[in-house]
C-alpha cells in the first residue's frame, strides 16, 4: 500500500522567538519575586528598579528634595505616613537610577497584571517583531518604555509610589502595528495574499484618514480610561493604572516606528 504523504504540523504557539523570550522573562521574574525572594529583597528590587518620579525629579529635574518632603508632609498630622517615609528613604539614596526607565517594565503587581500585558504583547508585538526583526523590536520597545516613564514623571513629579509594568512598551507596539495592520492586503510575488506584517506602511495623512485606525485609537483610549478606573478594584494591580505612561509609550511607537521600519511606505497617488 502506498504511504500517505507526511504533512507538516503548524506550531501551537506561532510566535517570534523574541516575543516568546520576552514573555518568559516577565513570567520568570514575577515567579521569582512571588515564590523565591524574601519580602525584604523584593522591596529593595521594587525600590531600586522601578520608576519613582520624585527620584527622577530630584536627580534630573532640579526639584529640591525638601520640596517633595514638605509637599507630602503638608496638611498631615505629626504621625509619619507611608508616602512620606518612603520619600525619605528613596531620596536619601541620592541616585537617579536611569536604568529604571527600562527595568520597570520587567516588574508587575500581580499575575493578572503579567497575563494582561503578556496577552497584548503577543497580539501586537508579534506583527512588529516579524516585520522589523528582534533588534529593532527591542529598540522600539525600549524607546516606548522610556517615553512612558518620562511622561509619567513630568505629570507626577512629586510621586513617590513606584511605577511598574510593561504597559508603556506594549502601547508602543500597538501604535507601531497601527501603521500597517489596517492597510488593505495585496498579492505577493509568490502568488499569495500578503500577511499583515508584510503590507506597506501608511503615510501619516493616510493613517489618520483610515477609519479602522481611528476606531482602533478610540477603542485604545476607551480601554485605557476604563482600566484606570476598574483595574485596581478588580485586582489587576494593587495600584492605580499609570495611563500617562501608556500615552507616552503610544506616542513614541507612533512617531518612531517609521524610523525603524525596514519596508517602504505606501506610494502616494499621483494627481493629475
Amino acid at each position: 500500500m502506498p504511504l500517505e504523504p507526511k504533512t507538516s504540523r503548524e506550531p501551537v504557539f506561532n510566535l517570534p522567538a523574541v516575543i516568546v523570550a520576552s514573555l518568559a522573562v516577565l513570567v520568570v521574574i514575577h515567579a521569582l519575586r512571588v515564590f523565591v525572594v524574601s519580602e525584604e529583597l523584593d522591596f529593595e528590587i521594587l525600590i531600586n528598579w522601578s520608576v519613582i518620579p520624585a527620584r527622577w525629579a530630584v536627580a534630573y529635574g532640579g526639584v529640591p528634595a525638601d520640596e517633595i518632603l514638605n509637599a507630602l508632609a503638608s496638611g498631615r498630622s505629626d504621625e509619619p505616613t507611608l508616602p512620606l517615609e518612603l520619600a525619605r528613604y528613596v531620596l536619601a539614596q541620592d541616585a537617579g537610577r536611569p536604568l529604571s526607565g527600562l527595568s520597570y517594565t520587567l516588574l508587575h503587581g500581580s499575575w493578572t497584571h503579567v497575563a494582561m500585558n503578556g496577552l497584548w504583547l503577543a497580539a501586537f508585538g508579534t506583527p512588529v517583531a516579524r516585520r522589523c526583526g528582534s533588534l529593532r523590536f527591542l529598540l522600539l520597545a525600549a524607546a516606548a518604555a522610556l517615553a512612558g516613564a518620562i511622561v509619567y514623571t513630568i505629570v507626577h513629579p512629586l510621586q513617590v509610589i513606584p511605577m511598574i509594568g510593561a504597559s508603556a512598551a506594549v502601547s508602543g507596539m500597538m501604535a507601531a502595528a497601527a501603521w500597517f495592520m489596517f492597510s488593505p492586503p495585496s498579492w505577493m510575488l509568490e502568488g499569495r495574499i500578503s500577511e499583515p506584517h508584510e503590507r506597506p506602511r501608511e503615510t501619516m495623512a493616510g493613517l489618520f484618514a483610515n477609519r479602522q485606525v481611528l476606531l482602533f485609537l478610540g477603542v485604545w483610549l476607551g480601554i485605557n480610561y476604563l482600566s484606570s478606573i476598574i483595574a485596581e478594584p478588580l485586582g489587576v494591580t494593587d495600584a492605580s493604572i499609570a495611563w500617562e505612561a501608556h500615552v507616552g509609550g503610544f506616542l513614541a511607537g507612533l512617531l518612531l516606528f517609521p524610523l525603524v521600519d525596514p519596508l517602504p511606505p505606501k506610494p502616494r497617488r499621483a494627481s493629475a
